[in-house]
Formats: C-alpha cells, structure tokens, sequence
C-alpha cells in the first residue's frame, strides 16, 4: 500500500470505533456540542442504517429531518419511501418515475413525509473529522463494517 493512502487509512478503525461508541441523540434535537464537520451515523433498533459525511452536522441533520426537506436533501428518507412505496428503480428521465415526478405522486410524497419523521426518530450519532479525504474514506469504511443497507455508492 501506498504510504500516501496507508497515512489516511491508519486511523479510519479509531475513528469509527468513537462514531459508535458515541451515545447517540434520541430527541431530534442535537446537543450544541454536536457541530463540525465530519460523518454521522442512524440507526434504529440497534441495527445501523445509514452512514453520510457533511461539512457542517447541524444543518445536514435538519436536511435529513425537516418536513420541508426535498428529495435532494434527504436522499436517505427518499429510499425509505422507495421501500414503503415498492417504487425501487430509478429513472433518471423526466416524467413520473423520476425523483421529482415521484413527489407528486400522493402515496409516495406520503411515504416520504412519514420517512423524514422516522429519521427524526432514529439514533443518531458523530464524529468530527475535519479532513474531507479521511471523511471520505470513513464514510465508506463505516457504511462497509456495519453493513448499512441504506448506503450505495453506485453512480450513474
């Protein structure tokens, strides 16, 4: 390994061991300490979810929580809703099966609003890294290590 990359590896374990050990907020409130950059983790039921990274924790954890959010901003509600709603595949063209198109489907724009509640619902926790390169990697290692079903790092 490259000692370049085996420099950001190193403590990618470290820090995913602080992400969850971290008593998680269970209010939908985030304590003012909770601030930074860095990546975050929900679970539900003991069992962990979804992994992102973010510039700034606050205003990504609103993002993910808040009704008014859109299907941009909390990509994690809106697979929640794909699975609720059984409207797995995505398109990609314009019309009704693309993200936007969805929303204007009631029982999906439904299952969406009822995802964002649960998310506010769920375990939450963080740890701050400040570097994006290492934030990058931890979010993968985390989603990796704790088998986070709701991560998907394919493209199109």
């Amino acid at each position: 390994m490259h000692e370049k990359f085996r420099h950001y590896t190193e403590a990618l374990h470290p820090k995913f061991e602080a992400l969850v050990s971290q008593p998680p907020v269970t209010t939908g409130i985030l304590p003012p300490e909770i601030k930074g950059p860095g990546v975050y983790m929900f679970s539900e039921g003991g069992t962990n979810l979804y992994v992102g990274r973010t510039r700034n924790v606050r205003a990504r954890y609103g993002q993910h929580t808040r009704l008014s959010s859109g299907h941009n901003s909390a990509p994690f509600a809106f697979k929640l809703a794909r699975q609720m709603t059984g409207y797995i595949k995505a398109e990609y063209k314009a019309g009704e099966m693309s993200r936007p198109g969805l929303l204007l489907n009631a029982e999906f724009a439904a299952a969406f609003q009822q995802s964002l509640e649960r998310i506010k619902r769920m375990d939450f926790r963080f740890v701050e890294e400040a570097d994006p390169t290492r934030q990058c990697l931890l979010e993968v290692y985390a989603s990796v290590v704790c088998g986070s079903p709701y991560n998907d790092f394919n493209t199109t």
